[in-house]
């Protein structure tokens, strides 16, 4: 039986508008398995966004708690918030998030080389993603030398290396063509298979019916949909 891995308790988020106060979603509870494959859809500016940030540690709800690894985060610092995610999260952001003074290789490497691990060794896992994802060719090329679905391969890449048993994902495919958004997709497969926990939020309905199920975020509800 699959462990429990992330779970959310009555978990609210709004925030103040010129309008008054708005709610993304509230009272949401859901508990996220070893291996599973989940796809947030919805239409946009419904929260899928800022549920990932919520679940990466990277902000904080208006109310309820988020538990990872059955550790409560509501009380932590930045600090052991920071540890968590180095440790147990990896998050492939919607704008790339590439770092412009370095080149793709070491911007994929990077994760691992905060943690301080061997860099030869890192740099040979770098490669063999890099030529996994088809763009080892464009390894020492600097993000503003990449097309937009190069640059987002190098994040998927980044997020892939660092090993995490949590990943999230941003629209992950949202700048690449069909036939390399379905290789990404195979690859959240393998990964299901070595028990990584992966969510991703996307507009893409074809690979939203491959996930195991679907949360659907509306109008200030999230419900849970079965995949087709």
């Amino acid at each position: 039986m699959s462990k429990i891995l992330l779970e959310t308790t009555n978990l609210k988020k709004s925030f103040d508008h010129v309008n008054g106060s708005i709610t993304l979603f509230n009272n949401f509870n859901i508990k996220f398995k070893e291996g599973e494959l989940v796809a947030l859809v919805g239409p946009s500016g419904s929260g899928k966004s800022s549920l990932l940030h919520l679940l990466g540690l990277l902000d904080q709800p208006t109310k309820g708690n988020i538990t990872l690894n059955r550790e409560v985060t509501k009380k932590l610092s930045n600090t052991q918030k920071d540890e968590i995610r180095k440790k147990n999260i990896s998050i492939i952001f919607q704008d790339n998030n590439l770092l412009n003074d370095f080149t793709a290789i070491e911007n994929v490497m990077m994760p691992l080389i905060i943690r301080d691990d061997n860099k030869q060794a890192i740099q040979k896992k770098a490669e063999k993603i890099l030529n996994e994802l088809k763009i080892l060719n464009r390894s020492n090329h600097f993000p503003n030398e990449l097309s937009g679905g190069e640059q987002q391969r190098v994040a998927i890449a980044r997020a892939l290396i660092a090993e995490t048993n949590l990943i999230l994902a941003d629209e992950p495919t949202g700048n690449l063509d069909f036939k390399t958004s379905k290789e990404i997709f195979s690859l959240f497969l393998k990964l299901k298979k070595l028990k990584k926990t992966i969510i991703f939020a996307t507009h893409n309905r074809e690979l939203a019916n491959r996930a195991d199920y679907k949360l659907f975020i509306s109008e200030g509800t999230i419900k849970r949909v079965n995949a087709r």
